[in-house]
């Protein structure tokens, strides 16, 4: 089958988990014989802070056999995205986005398009199956995490004031009906977890939502990893305030027994990273490719995951059980379900509660030697490579054959 992946960001040029698995799903469809283009927007990684594309950074795009066409206004630049996120559309980007989608797909799969078009792409490109899959929170929140005013997570929603507090330019195409139109194009939404689904329809999402969660990256290790002789966890991900990275480093800067190390960048890395310059036990790694990250995984006591906001899934504790590694949660949402669930790991319900779990996996062999084991056993059942395949290609090829529904039978009724 031919397939089309529309995402904002794609490694290596890309901020958070869901072009990671963008770029996970794409190569595993090319190696098992498909073709996969992915389109995403160059000029929204340079909004957020990256460097342009020039000759001397090459991506090394196709040398997996995914082609990439990363979008870019030579005109425009950076105000192209600015028009999507104002606009919801492709605007300027248009002909260019077009030209590739409308080649015709099998399945044309949208995953974060906020900048990639906005909801108006969700009609752009000839497909047999449109799909969307809801990383984050974009299309019932402004700060797509939930996250309100800049300092906590979303109880009710208040979003003008929050955009504001937050520093994001108001979006006018919330207040019509861009969202609701470019969701009637599709034939299936996908959200990485029960939680996100339910969230989205508490919020107002006006569509049926089914479940279909990632998977790891890096295959499941054949047996329980190894850690440091000295506890060492892990901190993966963006360096942010949303994340719980302030409260977890001023935590082990009172705990210099035990090293944490933080892979990743961020507004948040620079400031910590000076602050806490004289804490021999903390480490800020900056951002690693896999090699590198699965090194981490593997010496890690335990993957610490303290985020503040609701995560849509946990992608980050998927890997680190990858590696038999448990995890230590605060998450209130997707992830906190995860770990609970399977029982890789502990889920805690405030910073009191972390640190005695930190000190409990340091101290006790036994007891994380059990949740690596149940990790492992986690991953190979629920979350590895093929599994995710197996069941994506199922739920492809069931929604081809039902045949795509009437427009009427696409909207379900928005949940208060």
């Amino acid at each position: 089958m031919r397939f089309c992946m529309v995402t904002t960001f794609y490694p290596p040029r890309h901020l958070g988990g869901d072009a990671i698995y963008v770029q996970s799903l794409a190569r595993a469809l090319v190696r098992e014989g498909h073709e996969v283009d992915v389109v995403c927007c160059d000029d929204a990684y340079v909004l957020a802070g990256g460097e342009p594309l020039t000759a001397a950074a090459p991506t090394q795009d196709d040398a997996d056999g995914v082609r990439v066409h990363r979008i870019a206004s030579p005109v425009l630049g950076r105000l192209a995205s600015l028009w999507m996120h104002q606009a919801g559309g492709p605007g300027p980007l248009r002909a260019a986005m077009a030209a590739v989608l409308d080649r015709g797909y099998d399945v044309l799969h949208f995953h974060n398009v906020s900048l990639a078009g906005g909801p108006a792409v969700l009609g752009l490109g000839r497909a047999d199956l449109r799909l969307l899959t809801l990383h984050d929170y974009w299309f019932v929140c402004p700060t797509h995490v939930l996250w309100k005013n800049g300092e906590r997570a979303c109880d009710r929603p208040a979003c003008l004031g929050c955009t504001l507090r937050s520093h994001r330019p108001p979006q006018p195409w919330r207040w019509g009906g861009v969202r609701e139109r470019g969701l009637r194009h599709l034939d299936t939404v996908l959200a990485p977890s029960a939680w996100s689904a339910s969230e989205h329809r508490r919020r107002g999402f006006p569509r049926a939502i089914d479940v279909l969660p990632l998977f790891s990256r890096f295959p499941v290790a054949a047996r329980r990893s190894t850690p440091s002789p000295r506890p060492r966890f892990l901190y993966a991900g963006r360096l942010i305030a949303s994340k719980g990275v302030r409260l977890l480093v001023e935590l082990f800067a009172r705990l210099p027994q035990y090293d944490l190390v933080l892979v990743g960048d961020g507004e948040l890395a620079a400031p910590l990273a000076s602050a806490y310059v004289a804490c021999p036990n903390l480490r800020f790694a900056g951002t690693l490719g896999a090699d590198g990250l699965a090194s981490h995984y593997a010496a890690a006591t335990a993957t610490i995951v303290p985020s503040l906001a609701p995560e849509s899934f946990g992608l980050v504790a998927v890997e680190s059980f990858a590696f038999g590694t448990p995890v230590i949660t605060l998450d209130p949402g997707a992830c906190g379900d995860l770990v609970r669930e399977s029982g890789a790991g502990i889920a805690c319900r405030d910073a009191d509660e972390m640190e005695v779990a930190i000190h409990r996996l340091a101290r006790d062999a036994a007891l994380r030697d059990e949740l690596g084991s149940r990790a492992l056993a986690t991953c190979v059942d629920r979350f590895g490579e093929a599994r995710h395949l197996d069941d994506y290609l199922a739920l492809v090829d069931a929604r081809r054959r039902r045949g795509s529904p009437a427009v009427a039978d696409r909207l379900a009724p928005v949940v208060p």
